[in-house]
């Protein structure tokens, strides 16, 4: 398996003040390559963070990209919302809108699982959209089955002694990433948690977030969303990917201006984090955008 590229430089801190309704909540990022470069967003999964992209982003940058990586809310370094309730794609899509209103330029997206939804919702949105758009692993249909897999290591314990167990967790719930070599399974660990005032280690995440999940879970049908996108699209899944299922990600690639590619030996979801899948990825976003 290819080596995960190494951070080449040291990404830049940001932050923006977002409303949502009568609630303001900052959303916060890091950031590689040169400010004045196009920009690309890379938006992470449902209990993880901007870090992940490290790899990615790295990449992107090396080409001149501008490429901003938030934690959405609850996560990593961004506010907590003070009702899980409030953990929800059309509130995160809501307070992008209003970040990319700021960013005031054309703009590519990245989104993986959560990340991916939420730039499904941003690109639907009329005049609003991305240029180009990767979805990493997750489409308009995502089944039941899948979600009660998710809501089930939600629902594990995320007090740890030390760094080693979380990493040891993270192998465990995040299998299906692949066969990671061991210095990106501890990046994931050391970017995934943080030590409590009480000098505990937990997971970098607001337990809250698994709120919308509690409950009875239903299949997700977004098709009517999928179809009002009108932006190239590449399509990422694991080749053993629960989450999207073939037979939808084969429905995705029918719709015009998609690409699908599978991953092999990953399921939800490829990490992009070694080479074969970051070229792949800058491969269809550094190509020049067609006009009109």
């Amino acid at each position: 398996m290819a080596r995960p590229e190494p951070p080449r430089e040291q990404p830049r801190p940001g932050a923006f003040r977002a409303r949502l309704g009568s609630l303001e909540a900052t959303l916060r990022w890091f950031e590689w390559g040169p400010p004045e470069g196009d920009p690309i967003l890379c938006v992470h999964g449902l209990t993880r963070t901007g870090r992940d992209f490290d790899a990615l982003a790295t990449r992107l940058a090396r080409a001149g990209r501008r490429v901003i990586c938030p934690d959405v809310f609850g996560r990593g370094f961004s506010d907590w919302l003070p009702d899980g309730s409030l953990y929800a794609v059309p509130n995160y899509a809501m307070a992008f809108h209003q970040f990319l209103a700021r960013l005031g330029r054309p703009y590519d997206w990245v989104g993986t699982s959560m990340g991916g939804l939420i730039g499904m919702a941003v690109a639907a949105t009329p005049g609003a959209g991305p240029r180009r758009m990767v979805l990493n692993d997750i489409g308009p249909f995502i089944p039941a089955a899948a979600l009660q897999r998710i809501a089930a290591y939600l629902a594990l314990s995320h007090d740890f002694a030390g760094i080693e167990e979380v990493e040891t967790h993270l192998r465990l719930v995040h299998a299906p990433f692949g066969n990671l070599p061991d210095a990106a399974w501890r990046h994931l660990a050391e970017t995934s948690a943080r030590r409590t005032p009480e000098g505990r280690t937990v997971l970098h995440y607001d337990p809250a977030i698994a709120a919308p999940m509690a409950g009875p879970v239903a299949d997700v049908d977004l098709w009517a969303l999928w179809n009002a996108i009108r932006c190239p699209v590449l399509v990422l899944r694991g080749a053993e990917s629960d989450l999207l299922e073939e037979s939808t990600a084969t429905a995705m690639a029918g719709r015009p201006a998609t690409q699908l590619v599978t991953v092999a030996g990953c399921g939800h979801a490829p990490a992009l984090m070694d080479s074969g899948q970051t070229e792949l990825v800058a491969g269809f976003l550094l190509k020049a955008v067609p006009e009109g």
